[in-house]
């Protein structure tokens, strides 16, 4: 019964070499686990939130498709020509029901099946990796969209290629899990691998640290072939003694920070987590977090930072990014989207078929 938490993975930078292991596409999406208990299908979302009424598409494929009684972890996903929508799903999570309906005619989601946690009476958990994957087989046997059995792979070469070629169509990496790996609650027991690249960006606001006193996040930008500056993510995750660096590194350039600051209308807006274009703005909330303080400090956009990052999402980053170090060599105006690697497209209907079983 729900709720479950999800097992999950660890970050490795470097294929894995053992023997025993099964790979998968990392799909990008929102986590689901799927109950279905006769006519009753409820989805359940990572953090244990019920995402049901957000894809009413999806109960009529799920309960035309899935065992009668079964319980199947995987990953909601929009897919368009240009590869997997994030932004797409993030405008599902909307109070109003008439919004949601017009969103799942217009950009339909589909449903990315990887795990069998339950089939029937019997709970599957303890079993094996290899025995869940065996069943999941069979029980999604001739699926058809929006339901999707995911690719699977012992072969090594095959994951390469799958890692190389399908991050085009917003895929961001590869998944292996040890075929005797039972399915462990909130625990991180699979590994995942995803790009890592690194980019110049400018520094042009931080946010303060929930604790109060030291930053918690820089707010970076970079320029578009017009020299205009734009909001692509944030830096975050410094350890205590960074924090209060980058304070001293930043408060320098606070002074008249928003006279010809790039965002500086941005600064009196209030955050409308309904906006269209102004749910970019930096001070925007999220639907995942609404309430949160995200609220932010200008800065003077003249120092630059080397940041590592996985996945570009359409001109953002997709994930927070990570702090390598201060360029002082870089000019604010050379960090630009030029820099940035562009994943040739693949088309999702070959991610789908890949290597299925």
């Amino acid at each position: 019964m729900p709720p479950v938490k999800p097992m999950l993975a660890k970050l490795a930078r470097e294929f894995p070499d053992a023997a025993d292991l099964v790979f998968e596409p990392k799909w990008d999406g929102f986590r689901c686990i799927v109950f279905r208990d006769g006519d009753e299908v409820e989805l359940g979302s990572r953090n244990e939130k019920p995402l049901t009424r957000y894809f009413p598409e999806l109960i009529g494929p799920l309960k035309a498709q899935l065992p009668a009684q079964c319980v199947v972890d995987g990953e909601i996903v929009i897919a368009t020509d240009g590869g997997l929508d994030f932004e797409a799903l993030l405008q599902r999570i909307h109070p109003a029901a008439s919004r949601i309906k017009l969103l799942a005619e217009q950009t339909p989601a589909s449903f990315v099946a990887f795990d069998l946690l339950a089939l029937g009476d019997d709970d599957l958990r303890e079993h094996r990796f290899h025995d869940r994957r065996t069943a999941l087989e069979a029980a999604l046997a001739g699926v058809t969209p929006p339901v999707h059995l995911t690719p699977a792979t012992r072969d090594r070469d095959v994951a390469r290629d799958w890692f190389d070629r399908f991050e085009g169509a917003g895929l961001d990496g590869v998944v292996a899990k040890r075929e005797d790996l039972p399915y462990k609650e909130n625990d991180r027991l699979m590994l995942k691998v995803k790009h890592a690249r690194t980019a110049d960006c400018v520094v042009a606001g931080f946010r303060w640290h929930k604790s109060g006193g030291v930053v918690g996040s820089l707010l970076l930008g970079l320029y578009d072939d017009q020299g205009t500056l734009h909001h692509v993510g944030v830096a975050s995750g410094f350890s205590v003694a960074r924090q209060k660096e980058l304070l001293a590194d930043v408060t320098p350039l606070r002074d008249a920070a928003l006279d010809d600051h790039p965002w500086k209308e941005w600064a009196s807006l209030a955050a409308d987590a309904a906006a269209g274009p102004a749910s970019r703005m930096p001070g925007s909330q999220s639907r995942w977090n609404a309430g949160r303080d995200m609220s932010w400090e200008p800065v003077r956009p003249e120092k630059v930072v080397e940041v590592a990052y996985d996945h570009l999402q359409g001109d953002r980053f997709r994930h927070a990014t990570s702090l390598v170090r201060w360029r002082p060599d870089r000019d604010p105006r050379s960090c630009t989207y030029s820099q940035l690697d562009a994943a040739v497209p693949e088309e999702l209907s070959s991610v789908f078929g890949a290597g299925g079983g």
